[in-house]
């Protein structure tokens, strides 16, 4: 199969696994793989499945990529976006706040990412929803592994995968789901968001504000999962997670020592409106977590295909 290549000098010290890694839904994501500053990617563009190669080499300034199969060129030509070349700093004050003007200047290369890709985020993030990230990684690796196909090239060799069709994401039925560890909501808006795939990857022409509308019209998609898409596909600064419960308190005790809300989180956010996903991010990047009290959330045994 053919290989296709491109270096990418990126004008700055670009962070490859930072930018990259909220692409990974577990360490088990059959999608992707990291070694020894090179990352690999199972991808379904708009042209076909692609295994994408990246080494980075942050020395020399540079971003080696490879990529293969029927949708290698459009990966090839997404990659800037993807590794943050279109993030807009624009109105981005850390010195509002003394605790993001520090976690700015630990993190100052990070960028946010644009894949373009309004699918592929969209199917973890929905799985992600309301459950624990055991269960819902799970429950994606799964359906991919079941469902999604070998990536094209040395993809196929390496155990990489790439995410199912729309076509078998909307066909699935109801038992399939279950036996996934998917209940019946969550199945149905992926189901819904399938249907409807070529709609949605048109979001990503839109204003963020207009996405964000557009993604949230879906049945099944609120504020967060919206958020969680945006933040990944369409390279909003902006989407913050609200209705997560650990984004609120982890960002309000990196900057407050207290834990928030999410009407506190907005309020305490709200001089970086704009950029609420940056300091989101920053805060992550950091490893800034708030205590934990009282028991974890247990995952659900009930569904069929809870194997742990």
């Amino acid at each position: 199969m053919r290989t296709e290549e491109r270096t990418w000098w990126p004008g700055w010290p670009c962070p490859v696994a930072q930018v990259l890694g909220p692409l990974r839904h577990g360490a088990g994501d059959p999608t992707f793989q990291r070694e020894q500053g090179i990352t690999w990617r199972g991808l379904r563009t708009p042209e076909g499945p692609a295994t994408l190669r990246l080494e980075s080499r942050p020395g020399d300034g540079v971003v080696l990529a490879s990529a293969w199969g029927s949708g290698a060129a459009w990966a090839l030509e997404s990659l800037p976006a993807m590794l943050g070349a279109l993030d807009d700093y624009a109105g981005f004050e850390p010195g509002r706040h003394p605790a993001v003007a520090r976690l700015h200047r630990a993190h100052p290369h990070w960028r946010v990412p644009r894949t373009g890709l309004v699918l592929e985020a969209l199917l973890p993030a929905v799985i992600e929803q309301k459950v624990t990230g055991q269960e819902s990684f799970a429950a994606y690796r799964r359906l991919v592994l079941r469902w999604g196909e070998p990536a094209p090239g040395p993809g196929t060799a390496r155990g990489l995968r790439v995410q199912p069709t729309p076509d078998v994401l909307g066909g699935l039925p109801s038992w399939e789901w279950l036996q996934l560890g998917v209940d019946g909501a969550r199945a149905r808006t992926v189901v819904g968001a399938a249907r409807r795939a070529a709609a949605l990857e048109r979001t990503t022409a839109l204003g963020h504000a207009e996405a964000d509308r557009a993604l949230r019209s879906l049945p099944g998609v609120g504020a967060w999962t919206s958020a969680e898409v945006r933040a990944r596909a369409h390279g909003d600064p902006d989407a913050v997670s609200i209705g997560d419960y650990h984004v609120a308190q982890d960002i309000g005790f990196a900057l407050t020592g207290e834990r928030l809300d999410d009407s506190g989180l907005l309020e305490l956010l709200e001089p970086f409106r704009g950029h609420r996903y940056r300091v989101q991010r920053l805060v992550e990047l950091a490893g800034i977590r708030a205590p934990r009290r009282g028991p974890r959330m247990a995952p659900r045994t009930h569904l069929p295909g809870w194997r742990g």
